[in-house]
């Protein structure tokens, strides 16, 4: 049977339950469903009733003896930076196993970048095997030792030291610490990416949702949504330290920049607090915190007229309004994911 919902068209089927033995329920499966999982007779499924009458239905056993392949044919065409873009895109979906194949052979300095690229840029892969034509990868990360809270308090602390050094290196002007900042934000960009495969794969793996701390596959969208939030407060980061190394001379102490960096930091470490304490009074605590950023805008547009502003402060004093911006987001989605827990209790 088929069912038109908008722009999407589920196939679903219905079954009647039926009572044997006197005390036992059964329904039987879907034929097609059974010969596409593989399955034979005597083979084990994992059921996991969700708070809302669904029953998830796992071909557990199956899941966990198989690895997920992918093929990347380099195209010589493409840049460096193209095809790479494409090996993480097999990453994010989940593939333990990705084999880079160029029809002409791999150059020196591609087999590199590869290499190096994988290696600084995605958290569990390896280089497990390598021929002129090949490079094959695989994924040694075991879920467990990582779940997505370590990913995201690993994240998070990451950012809190960036935050704290660029407001140092604007204060000192200290070129070789903006730069060390810069270098961090690479980092985080890997605990994101490693986020988004572990939640792309929670949504489809019960057991590995499991594994790694999600209670409801819904709550997969939620953190999605914190991870990406938390990438986008370390690229302004990243951009204030690159605006420090383009001007000429420190800031002087009492600029109203350095308020403004104190409430930055504050307001994203509070609203990460909030989320791993699943506290909604202090969630808006946070939300209202963040509003204080347009006084000290405020005061700060008064005086820009009495002195001389560079092109650099304006882009500084916008990130650090977005960084604001963007904690309050956390509180906010911690407060909706708090709501979503509650109500499956």
């Amino acid at each position: 049977m088929y069912r038109n919902t908008g722009c999407v068209v589920i196939n679903y089927e219905q079954r009647k339950i039926q009572l044997t033995g006197g005390s036992t329920y059964i329904i039987s499966l879907p034929i097609k469903w059974v010969r596409g999982c593989d399955l034979n007779p005597g083979d084990t499924l994992m059921l996991i009733p969700q708070s809302d009458c669904t029953l998830l239905l796992s071909a557990g056993s199956k899941i966990d003896n198989s690895k997920e392949e992918s093929v990347v044919m380099i195209s010589q065409e493409d840049t460096q930076e193209d095809n790479f873009r494409i090996l993480v895109s097999h990453y994010l979906a989940g593939s333990d196993i990705i084999r880079l194949v160029s029809s002409k052979g791999f150059h020196a300095m591609d087999r590199k970048f590869f290499k190096d690229a994988t290696r600084q840029r995605l958290i569990g892969i390896e280089v497990i095997e390598e021929s002129r034509n090949e490079i094959v990868l695989q994924s040694l990360m075991n879920y467990q030792e990582l779940t997505l809270d370590k990913a995201l308090q690993n994240m998070s602390r990451l950012v809190t030291s960036m935050l704290e050094d660029v407001m140092i290196a604007l204060k000192e002007h200290d070129l070789e610490l903006a730069r060390d900042i810069i270098s961090r934000d690479n980092e985080v960009d890997r605990f994101y990416l490693l986020t988004v495969r572990q939640l792309k794969s929670a949504v489809e793996d019960p057991k590995l949702a499991e594994k790694i701390g999600i209670e409801r596959p819904r709550q997969c969208l939620g953190y999605r949504l914190v991870t990406k939030i938390i990438e986008h407060i370390g690229d302004h980061v990243e951009r204030i330290a690159h605006q420090i190394i383009l001007m000429d001379s420190p800031v002087p102490e009492k600029d109203i920049v350095f308020a403004m960096g104190k409430l930055a930091q504050k307001v994203f470490a509070d609203s990460i607090k909030a989320m791993e304490e699943k506290d909604t009074n202090y969630s808006n605590k946070v939300i209202n915190c963040a509003r204080k950023f347009e006084e000290y805008t405020i005061v700060y547009n008064e005086e820009k007229t009495s002195r001389c502003t560079s092109e650099q402060m304006i882009y500084i004093i916008e990130s650090l309004k977005r960084i604001s911006e963007y904690s309050a987001d956390i509180a906010e989605m911690s407060i909706n994911m708090n709501s979503e827990r509650n109500r499956g209790e």
